[in-house]
């Protein structure tokens, strides 16, 4: 079943260039340029880019927030253009950078606003927000004032708060920014359960690989307001994120030059590699360097989302 279908999207924005010095001329920026997607009940689809890539103007029509130049749109069988009021009760939104809850009032009265928002009554209201809490775990925040939380607890009351309506599609925008390790593994866990459990639809964009990586059984990827790729999480990772780079750290400086795998820099005690996952063996390679010296220290880097692109780009050439 198809819930979100995107043909021929289009949307432009006329704005002025020029200065005090300058003749001010208007110029015409295609911040979507023609894409087309299609999204399956129950997929968990990462949309990501750089900045500026068109992501979020895209959400943004998706959502019925402003209206395209061109193509169509169907979301959950209606049309966000024409049918905003109607979409908003089949459809949850959490942006990263924008809070829907209230920061003066306490979370529980901040969702028995947005349930009266979504016409639930008092009693529909009550049940639903103690079934919700119960599902993320956060009994114990409902009465604490939203200003007062962590960070990490409010993205988690967030995206609690985004699912009070029973939405069918629930479009996430960087949901794990700013958070630590073990606030962005909460949060995984949190949208990984949503999708098992409800079998909700969930539109993922994100600057963090690893959310993509854990989340994702799919990704599309736009940049200048084009999409370079739409494949399979599993062909990603084989094709373009298979390369790591590894900096291990020992206790003595590194006096040896000479090493069973290609080392790219060798500074005092650090060593810094990167080894393709498809053609070496991580458990062979993290052997051979722990018998090398004393290791107190491993990073693992996985390939920056913009050398991704970069990568896919010179492959099309």
């Amino acid at each position: 079943m198809i819930q979100i279908s995107v043909k021929n999207l289009k949307k432009s924005f006329t704005i002025k260039t020029g200065g005090i010095f300058r003749a001010k001329e208007k110029k015409v920026i295609a911040a979507v340029d023609n894409i087309s997607f299609e999204v399956e009940k129950g997929e968990i689809v990462a949309f990501i880019g750089p900045n500026g890539a068109g992501k979020s103007t895209t959400i943004k029509m998706l959502t019925g927030i402003i209206q395209s130049n061109g193509g169509t749109i169907s979301v959950a069988g209606l049309d966000p253009s024409k049918d905003r009021k109607k979409l908003a009760y089949n459809i949850g939104c959490m942006f990263g950078q924008k809070s829907q809850l209230y920061m003066h009032l306490t979370v529980r009265d901040s969702y028995k606003l947005l349930c009266s928002i979504y016409d639930l009554d008092e009693k529909q209201a009550e049940s639903r927000i103690d079934e919700v809490a119960q599902m993320f775990k956060i009994e114990n925040l409902l009465d604490k004032v939203v200003r007062k939380l962590s960070l990490g607890q409010r993205m988690i009351c967030e995206i609690a708060g985004s699912i009070l309506h029973k939405p069918e599609i629930i479009f996430l925008d960087e949901p794990t920014i700013g958070l630590d390790i073990f606030a962005k593994s909460r949060i995984r866990e949190i949208i990984k359960k949503l999708n098992e459990e409800s079998s909700t639809t969930i539109f993922l964009t994100s600057h963090d690989i690893g959310d993509v990586e854990a989340l994702c059984n799919r990704i599309i990827i736009i940049n200048d307001g084009k999409i370079v790729t739409d494949s399979t999480i599993q062909d990603l990772k084989h094709k373009y994120l298979s390369k790591k780079k590894i900096k291990i750290s020992y206790d003595t400086v590194i006096k040896n030059n000479e090493f069973k795998y290609k080392v790219e820099k060798i500074d005092g005690n650090q060593i810094e590699l990167i080894v393709d996952t498809n053609e070496v063996h991580m458990g062979e390679l993290l052997s051979y360097f722990t018998s090398v010296g004393n290791i107190v220290d491993i990073q693992i880097e996985s390939t920056p989302l913009e050398d991704v692109i970069k990568n896919i780009y010179k492959e099309r050439r």
